[in-house]
């Protein structure tokens, strides 16, 4: 989790430079330490809450529609790909490259590709939908029947992040789990959601695109599962 204030007129150009200290956070980031105590007041607030509610308080409704967002983010990716490969190959037929190229100076055309194939996404869309389903049940679960039965509900709550992991791993790097986000091979710590699926396209590797998006449906799948239990003990009291 990462809870930050930011907005103002600081950018925050010291990062990660020789100014990165003491002197210049007291004496021009935050001089009476306002921001850092209202983020800690707020950090601390947020934490009480989840550690003295008797039902943890997760809230999966945006969960489904941001991993419905992924979703529509990795299809468009593959089309975009499918798109550019296809002119780019088009063009080097039609000798578009060498009709463009100067020449008083030395250039290399693109080499011809094989144009990805259509991808089966529907185990991802109909994953997606399940846990929209589930996380809306869930939800008028909790509206309607309160705290009840709070110690067994919790102990299947706690499993939703796990349910998300993959005992395989992502391809090549099966030390990272979770299906839904991970850094990205070449991006240091920036993050890639639907990683597996994500890269396999970007990585052109078509092969395991679809067993990939087996992989990330089925972890989907698990979450949804363990939302319908909650929501049937819920009910049940």
């Amino acid at each position: 989790m990462n809870l930050s204030f930011g907005g103002e007129d600081e950018g925050g150009g010291q990062y990660h430079s020789v100014y990165d200290d003491f002197y210049y956070y007291t004496h021009f980031m935050d001089t009476d330490f306002a921001y850092g105590r209202a983020l800690a007041q707020t950090a601390g607030t947020m934490m009480m809450r989840m550690a003295d509610a008797d039902i943890i308080p997760y809230q999966f409704t945006d969960q489904a529609d941001t991993i419905h967002r992924y979703v529509t983010e990795v299809k468009r990716l593959a089309d975009t790909m499918r798109a550019e490969i296809k002119e780019r190959n088009m063009n080097l037929a039609e000798g578009a490259y060498a009709a463009a190229a100067d020449p008083k100076k030395t250039s290399v055309a693109p080499p011809h590709e094989s144009v990805p194939p259509y991808f089966d996404f529907a185990p991802l869309d109909q994953a997606s939908d399940d846990l929209t389903a589930a996380a809306l049940a869930y939800e008028r679960a909790i509206a309607a029947h309160g705290q009840s039965g709070a110690s067994a509900v919790n102990a299947g709550l706690i499993q939703t992040e796990r349910a998300l992991t993959d005992p395989d791993g992502l391809p090549g790097r099966p030390w990272f789990q979770n299906m839904i986000y991970a850094p990205g091979m070449y991006t240091g710590y920036g993050v890639k959601t639907l990683p597996a699926v994500r890269e396999a396209i970007e990585q052109k590797q078509w092969p395991i695109v679809d067993t990939q998006i087996g992989h990330t449906a089925a972890a989907i799948e698990r979450e949804v599962e363990v939302l319908k239990a909650a929501t049937k003990t819920l009910s049940a009291n």
